[in-house]
């Protein structure tokens, strides 16, 4: 995690891949968008929405450029949270400092955000989460 992440004042962004904007079931390829929540000391919050390049789109998909969509849109995030991803996003996500967390997969978000905040005051959100 950055050090500006770890500032109390700024928390930690995190990014959800959600098929509907209620529960945390969205397998990272098939994301057309990421719900952006802030992580604080006393709680969370909603920040915003972001469009991406579909990434796994069948045949005749750039999923190269997608990739890239979607590297540069959540660049800024610490954590992602998700229903699945593969491998190979997850070194490209981990080569800039997100970190990926499907342990709180089909969760409802308010749930899954609200069991990372536990582990965000119990300090177990550390560098690497």
């Amino acid at each position: 995690m950055s050090e500006a992440a770890t500032d109390a004042e700024q928390g930690v962004l995190v990014a959800i891949s959600s098929k509907d904007g209620i529960a945390i079931n969205q397998h990272f390829g098939h994301a057309r968008e990421f719900r952006i929540f802030r992580l604080l000391a006393d709680g969370f919050e909603y920040i915003d929405k972001r469009e991406v390049a579909l990434y796994c789109g069948g045949p005749g998909n750039d999923s190269k450029a997608a990739m890239a969509d979607i590297l540069t849109t959540i660049k800024d995030c610490d954590l992602l949270l998700t229903a699945k991803a593969g491998d190979g996003p997850k070194a490209k996500l981990a080569a800039i400092g997100v970190t990926v967390l499907e342990d709180f997969a089909y969760e409802a978000i308010d749930d899954g955000m609200q069991a990372l905040l536990q582990r965000y005051q119990a300090g177990e959100l550390v560098s690497g989460c």
